[in-house]
C-alpha cells in the first residue's frame, strides 16, 4: 500500500454502549478522516436510540452486549462506553479475545491515558484508560505546572450541567473521585491528589467548568517562576485545543499564599471551562465531549500503530 488513508487502510473498531458518549463517539468516528472504521455498535436494549442511529449510517449493531464484538475476528480497537463495573467484566473478556480496550469509564483497567501529556506511552497496552472527563480537562493543567515545579498536592472541582450526566455518569460517580485523584498523581505529577464533582441542576444548563488548585513545592512566592508557569499553561491549553476547541482557561492562573492543611503555602489556582463541538451532544455537554475527543484521539494512534506494524503504512 501507498500510505494513503483510504479504506482499505483502516482498522475495524467497535463501540459498547450507544448512550450520549458511545454515540457522540460514534459521529466523530464517521466524520473524521483517520485510521478506524466503525463496523459495529454494541448495545443491551433493542429499541436503543444509539442503535437505530448506527443503523440509519449504515453500521452494524447488536442488543446482546459484548458477545457480537467477541465473537468478530475482524474488529481490533473496542470502545468500552458503558460504566465502571461493566469494564470490568468486559476487560478481560477482551483481552481473551485479543482485542485492544479503550476505556471511556473510571474502571482503570489498564494505564491512564491524557492525550496532551503521554499520547504515545502506552501503545503496547491492551487496555488503555481515559480516566474521567474531570481528569482529561485538569491533569493537563496539574502536569503544565509539574514541569516547571516540582507538585506537592493537587485538588480539581469539575462542574457540570445536571442534564449532561446521564446514568451512566451518575453511576460512575464514586469512581470518578478516586480515578481523578490517582490519575492528578499518576500523569498530572501531584504527590496528593483530591478530585470533586458537582452536578448543576441550572437552566439553561451550564458549560463544563473547572477550578484546579496546584500546591508547588516551593515556601513563597519568590520562589516561584510565574512567567514560566504560565508560558507552560498556555502552551499545554492550546495543546489541548488541537482536539477540544472549546477548551479554554477563563483567566490567567492566579498566585496566592493561602492557608492549607498544610500551613500557609504558595496556591496556583487555574479557572477553565469546556464547550463541546456538537457532534452529537449539545455544546454544553463538555465533559462528555473531551472524553469522545480524547477516546477518538487515543483510538486513531492505535489503529495507526497497527497498520504500520502489519506493514500497511510507512
Amino acid at each position: 500500500m501507498n500510505g494513503k488513508n483510504n479504506k482499505m487502510d483502516k482498522i475495524k473498531v467497535a463501540i459498547i454502549g450507544p448512550g450520549n458518549i458511545g454515540t457522540d463517539l460514534m459521529y466523530k468516528i464517521c466524520n473524521n478522516s483517520g485510521y478506524m472504521e466503525l463496523s459495529l455498535m454494541v448495545g443491551i436494549y433493542p429499541d436503543s436510540p444509539g442503535l437505530a442511529r448506527a443503523r440509519e449510517l449504515g453500521i452494524d449493531t447488536s442488543h446482546e452486549g459484548i458477545q457480537a464484538i467477541l465473537e468478530d475476528p475482524e474488529i481490533r480497537l473496542v470502545f468500552d462506553a458503558t460504566s465502571a463495573k461493566a469494564h470490568v467484566r468486559h476487560a478481560p473478556l477482551l483481552r481473551e479475545a485479543g482485542k485492544i480496550a479503550i476505556d471511556l469509564t473510571p474502571a482503570a483497567r489498564g494505564p491512564y491515558v491524557v492525550p496532551p501529556v503521554n499520547l504515545g506511552a502506552h501503545l503496547e497496552a491492551d487496555n488503555v484508560n481515559l480516566i474521567t472527563c474531570g481528569g482529561q480537562a485538569t491533569i493537563p493543567m496539574v502536569y503544565a505546572v509539574h514541569r516547571v515545579h516540582p507538585v506537592q498536592y493537587a485538588e480539581i472541582v469539575s462542574t457540570v450541567a445536571s442534564r449532561s450526566a446521564g446514568p451512566g455518569t451518575r453511576q460512575n460517580i464514586d469512581e470518578f473521585t478516586f480515578t481523578t485523584a490517582r490519575g492528578l498523581e499518576a500523569i498530572g505529577g501531584a504527590q496528593q491528589g483530591k478530585a470533586l464533582i458537582i452536578l448543576n441542576p441550572a437552566e439553561p444548563p451550564i458549560l463544563m467548568t473547572n477550578t484546579v488548585y496546584v500546591m508547588p513545592e516551593v515556601a513563597s512566592l519568590d520562589q516561584l517562576d510565574q512567567e514560566a508557569i504560565v508560558a507552560s499553561i498556555r502552551q499545554m491549553e492550546a495543546q489541548v485545543q488541537t482536539y477540544v476547541p472549546g477548551y479554554r482557561l477563563k483567566a490567567d492562573p492566579l498566585f496566592d499564599m493561602l492557608e492549607t492543611p498544610w500551613g500557609r503555602r504558595v496556591v496556583i489556582t487555574c479557572l477553565l471551562e469546556v464547550e463541546g463541538a456538537g457532534d452529537f451532544l449539545p455544546r454544553y455537554a463538555g465533559n462528555l465531549d473531551i472524553m469522545t475527543a480524547a477516546a477518538w484521539q487515543v483510538g486513531n494512534l492505535f489503529a495507526r500503530e497497527l497498520l504500520k506494524r502489519e506493514g500497511a503504512l510507512v
